[in-house]
């Protein structure tokens, strides 16, 4: 009874004490912030969590995507003992010893067992195919959590046993999101710049949101005249940039986006020496590996396209190396991406086609699909005029028809205007039909 009382008592004051992180913890899925493919109206976790029909899960995802969240969240909703363990700590006996008490609950109360481990891919091969009988048998649900590629780090035949759930980094609205709701809940003010800079610093990860932006909060508390009268505290992006560990120290105010700012151009100007020093720079300030790689991926579309259509791909390689891999190796696969779309030839048509589509986008949003274009797989489609008129490319020679694909109104219109560097030229000699301009 003692003991039950204490952890009551440390709950409360955690409730209104503990870590921001900790405070802004969902209770309900509603509350859930990012990973609505799993738990919004109709997902398959929400699905199961609301009818106690969850069966064995991997929740693999980068840190600070919620999988700690989920499975708290089926601790609060689940009839069936929910049992806790960390890889890093628990070894073979504790499986044993957790499993062991699973069969006696069940066979005693009727009652299942969650078994959470956490880090789950720290387990080695013994313990893991300890798991193996009892997960397959049903004696325990198991859900675990792991950063890594769970294909690599886990046997798998208990992978096979197991459904396997990816979840993806926090969009940048969804760190806006959790950080609106930690202002209101500590009662300050962030400013615009403050929630641009968190979601620069963040790359996804919710709790390095929460941590930095608690940080900061502590910060704006230190300002003169905090404090005074009614008007609420303002937490400014120098706090945030401020508030970061490493780069915070060793960077200063805002020079975060300096240094990210001239490592873009320094590729988009073709020079790799400057891309790889300021990326250098960037690493050794602590800055995170996703954040440079994330903004690999936008310059590879953004300031390369299609004049090498590969540099996407380069990209995208040395963006998965930043997750799997890690640093200090995943700085070999970036310094490769960052060369490689240096030297590559340069074309902003994408991005220029892509502002004069949405601007015709908004202008014309009440325009309807022209009739020849219409889905007309469905019964009755073909009644109502869909599809009539359309001619299949595949049918000509040539795989080309001469036909119109946007609305009578825009008839003429041209987003994409090709460039003249590197592949792009030969890209557009390809194009069937193609405008004038073009040529």
């Amino acid at each position: 009874m003692a003991g039950d009382l204490f952890s009551a008592s440390a709950s409360a004051h955690l409730a209104t004490c503990g870590p921001l992180a900790f405070r802004l913890r969902p209770r309900s899925l509603e509350e859930v912030v990012g990973q609505r493919h799993l738990v919004g109206p109709g997902a398959p976790m929400r699905a199961l969590l609301e009818a106690d029909r969850l069966s064995s899960v991997i929740l693999w995802g980068p840190p600070g995507s919620g999988k700690t969240t989920l499975a708290s969240l089926v601790a609060s909703t689940t009839t069936k003992a929910f049992v806790a363990l960390s890889a890093v700590s628990a070894g073979v006996k504790e499986v044993r010893e957790v499993i062991s008490e699973a069969h006696s609950r069940l066979g005693s109360h009727r009652q299942g067992t969650v078994l959470f481990i956490d880090e789950i891919h720290r387990f080695n091969r013994a313990q893991q195919d300890a798991l193996l009988g009892a997960v397959e048998q049903g004696v325990v649900v198991l859900v675990g959590a792991t950063t890594e590629n769970p294909y690599f780090e886990l046997n798998g035949p208990l992978l096979s046993r197991s459904t396997l759930w990816r979840l993806n980094p926090l969009s940048d609205e969804d760190i806006v999101e959790l950080a609106e709701r930690a202002a209101r809940l500590e009662q300050v003010e962030l400013e615009p710049a403050a929630e641009e800079a968190l979601v620069e610093l963040a790359c996804g990860d919710g709790r390095a949101a929460l941590s930095t932006l608690e940080v900061a909060i502590a910060l704006a508390e230190t300002e003169p005249g905090t404090g005074s009268g009614n008007a609420p505290r303002r937490v400014s992006a120098d706090h945030v940039v401020r508030a970061r560990a490493g780069p915070a120290v060793r960077y200063g105010r805002d020079i975060h986006f300096d240094m990210a700012s001239a490592f873009i151009k320094s590729i988009r100007g073709s020079d790799p020496d400057a891309g790889l020093y300021w990326m250098a720079r960037m690493l050794e300030a602590g800055d995170d590996a996703r954040f440079i790689a994330r903004r690999l991926l936008i310059l590879a579309s953004e300031d390369i396209g299609l004049a090498d259509p590969t540099s996407l791909l380069v990209a995208e390689a040395a963006a998965r190396a930043a997750e799997h891999v890690g640093l200090p190796e995943a700085g070999l696969n970036l310094a490769q991406a960052v060369v490689h779309l240096a030297l590559a030839p340069k074309s902003n048509t994408v991005t220029a086609a892509l502002a004069r589509a949405r601007q015709d986008a908004v202008r014309t949003s009440g325009l309807a699909v022209p009739a020849h274009l219409r889905d007309a797989h469905y019964g009755g489609a073909a009644s109502l005029g869909h599809g009539e008129g359309y001619t299949y490319p595949h049918d000509d020679p040539l795989g080309w028809v001469d036909q119109t694909y946007l609305p009578s109104e825009l008839t003429g219109r041209q987003y994409y205007r090709p460039g003249t560097h590197g592949r792009e030229p030969e890209l557009a000699r390809r194009w069937p039909g193609r405008h004038d301009e073009a040529n």
